[in-house]
């Protein structure tokens, strides 16, 4: 895999963050609104603590929590991702549109891997593959079976601008009860029954009443402790004088993703339009193409042609269409207008100085280390307790032996049995899941000891019943846990993994929870060098049901087999072409001509002819369809030798190719 800006422990922790929803009034939102942002954006930019946190475990040592990040967002009561565990069409756009968004910098520091004969200028860094990462895992629907995306707490935010700010703060928390117990809705998923409420009160220095702020305030602290509630103040200048004044915009790199993913969910499905890829999406600007029909994949439209082997050139009896896929391209010469998830214009926090920033980040330290730690803590606590009265349990599950602990083998069941016991579901006060709620608690606030013991011991419990889909997801958290224990106790167990992602694969039949699992598994394997099977376990997670998850899967494998040891440069540029022939099938244009031009470099000059021409073929016509008819060119003419091997009838293809393209650049030039 290529490197990445991450390390793997940090990769990891900030996949499983503690989730904080927010309910806000019509007023509050009127205030943050002048920044052109709603509550939870506000504060996004400022939701990783730089100081370290510390909390007691059940054994009363006490444990630093180090560079937590938290997770805001506003209530929604509809699942964004359909909980069969497969990927809606508003989240494959999502995911092909970061992806399309994130290209290669242009004349970007290449690096150079020496192999053998071969001199190889490879991308050093994949960004566009941590970004379809990072939005997928973030994206991620909350589960029954798991706990790590359900809220943990809730946000009140109220306008000190209110008549009777304690009023409304009562009509938010009847409100935050009734979704959560009145059963009227299955989202958003509630990690405990009694959530933690933080009572908010968010005042305007522009234009409100500071001293009688202050005052609600201390009637406020009475009410719900000193602890429980806060005073935030914002807003210390008018947008006015903001434009005189350059203050940074910590907000853009985040509400980008927020905006395509709302773009997403509300909008009518449309094929993805960013900067100049509409050329990419449909050449010809229609829904049909040289009499071939276009269809849908990974939520952009893509030309039928692209539904090809990838070695496989095309043959006399298709002739080929080519030239008018050409002209259909050449047709608009024009670049297309460029078209963004937001407008260029639009400034963040006009309001806001610096002090406020200082103010929001403070806010969010305050609301954690006095708010949410000491929740977890207590809630963890009382979890022990009551797991150590379960039959059979004499002692904290913090000092629990190692007699307690089995192996991670699935029953020896066919798949069709195991089928049958997939759908089962376990009622919320069920024991089992006690285990694994206090597993997940843990694991999101560090303390990766105490849940690995968890999810080890409720591996067994449910192996035992042969709830599979919950025995898969303590597995996979076993291991990540394993891992990421301090000191490294034991080794990294990759077969724990294995079972699980073939658990949610073949069993429960959800390729999101697989896909979670080969990303952190691979990127632990990584780490460890352990390159080959890193790649085994990639490629093994490529299939036809997402032609953009394969292309990223394959070119990360591609990178894994030039990283080896010794590198084995063959099957990196076998990879990368396979990666290359995914990402044209998804629409992914200037991916799948990099992929090819990266893979070019091993097979020229090397008397592999036949695979030589079918890769300069399919530079050239990328190329002219990305409107690069200069490289076009240079392709072709590459295929065009005295002592090809072709047909000649392919030959012939060949000629009228580069000669209307030759034609097409010197009438622009």
């Amino acid at each position: 895999m290529a490197q990445c800006v991450q390390s793997v422990q940090e990769f990891i922790q900030d996949s499983f963050v503690p989730m904080v929803a927010v309910l806000c009034s019509e007023d509050a939102e009127k205030v943050t609104r002048k920044n052109n942002l709603n509550f939870s954006e506000l504060l996004r930019p400022f939701c990783r603590l730089t100081s370290e946190g510390h909390m007691r475990d059940p054994n009363n040592q006490v444990q630093v929590v180090k560079n937590l990040r938290i997770s805001v967002n506003n209530v929604v009561t509809r699942p964004s991702v359909p909980a069969s565990g497969v990927p809606g069409h508003a989240h494959r756009r999502l995911l092909s549109e970061v992806v399309l968004t994130c290209q290669p910098a242009e004349g970007g520091v290449a690096n150079v891997i020496t192999a053998g004969d071969y001199d190889l200028n490879i991308s050093a860094t994949t960004p566009w593959f941590e970004a379809y990462r990072e939005s997928f895992l973030q994206s991620m629907p909350a589960s029954d079976h798991e706990f790590l995306n359900h809220y943990l707490a809730c946000l009140l935010v109220v306008s000190s601008s209110e008549a009777v700010p304690v009023e409304k703060f009562l009509k938010l928390s009847q409100e935050q009860h009734r979704i959560q117990h009145s059963g009227e809705y299955t989202n958003p998923k509630w990690f405990i029954p009694n959530t933690l409420k933080y009572y908010v009160l968010l005042h305007d220095m522009s234009q409100g009443d500071e001293q009688r702020a202050d005052s609600v305030y201390e009637d406020m602290k009475q009410r719900y402790g000193a602890q429980g509630c806060y005073l935030l103040k914002v807003n210390s200048r008018t947008a006015a004088a903001g434009a005189d004044e350059q203050i940074p915009d910590p907000w853009s790199q985040y509400l980008h993703k927020s905006s395509l993913q709302s773009q997403d969910q509300y909008e009518d499905p449309a094929p993805v339009v960013v900067n100049d890829t509409a050329v990419e999406n449909n050449v010809g600007g229609t829904s049909e193409v040289d009499g071939h029909d276009s269809e849908e994949k990974d939520g952009v439209l893509v030309n039928s042609l692209d539904n090809t082997h990838p070695l496989q050139l095309d043959t006399p009896s298709d002739p080929p269409g080519s030239l008018d896929a050409l002209r259909a391209v050449a047709v608009e010469t024009k670049p297309p207008p460029v078209a963004t998830g937001m407008a260029a214009a639009t400034s963040h926090g006009a309001c806001l100085t610096l002090n406020d920033h200082d103010r929001i980040r403070l806010f969010i330290q305050e609301f954690t280390f006095r708010g949410l730690l000491p929740h977890i803590e207590k809630n963890i606590r009382q979890l022990n307790d009551q797991l150590v009265s379960r039959k059979g349990l004499s002692r904290s599950l913090f000092s629990a032996t190692k007699k307690w602990f089995g192996g991670g083998k699935v029953p020896e069941k066919s798949i069709a049995e195991l089928k049958n016991t997939s759908g089962l579901l376990y009622p919320p006060e069920a024991p089992e899941l006690q285990i694994r709620k206090m597993a997940d608690l843990c694991f999101l606030v560090q303390l990766y000891d105490l849940a690995y013991s968890c999810y080890h011991t409720a591996k067994k419990d449910f192996l035992s019943d042969q709830a599979m889909l919950y025995a898969a997801g303590a597995l996979e958290m076993a291991a990540v846990s394993a891992f990421l224990q301090v000191g490294a106790p034991r080794p990294y167990p990759a077969h724990y993994m294995d079972t699980a992602i073939q658990t949610y694969r073949d069993v429960s039949m959800n390729m999101v929870l697989a896909e979670r699992c080969a990303l952190l598994s691979a990127e632990v394997l990584k780490s460890q060098a352990k390159y080959s099977d890193a790649a085994t376990l990639l490629i093994k997670m490529t299939s036809e049901d997402s032609d953009l998850r394969s292309a990223l899967l394959l070119e990360q494998a591609a990178h894994c087999f030039i990283n080896m040891r010794n590198p084995m440069v063959r099957k990196f540029a076998f990879h990368m072409i396979l990666a290359g022939h995914r990402f044209s099938k998804a629409g992914q244009k200037r991916h799948a001509l990099r992929c090819y031009c990266q893979a070019m470099q091993v097979y020229k000059g090397k008397g592999w002819s036949l695979a030589e021409d079918h890769i300069n073929f399919t530079i050239g016509r990328q190329s002219f369809t990305l409107r690069q008819p200069e490289n076009a060119v240079t392709a072709f003419r590459h295929i065009l030798t005295n002592d090809s091997q072709q047909t000649s009838t392919q030959q012939g293809a060949f000629l009228r190719e580069y000669l209307y393209v030759y034609k097409v650049t010197h009438l622009q030039y």
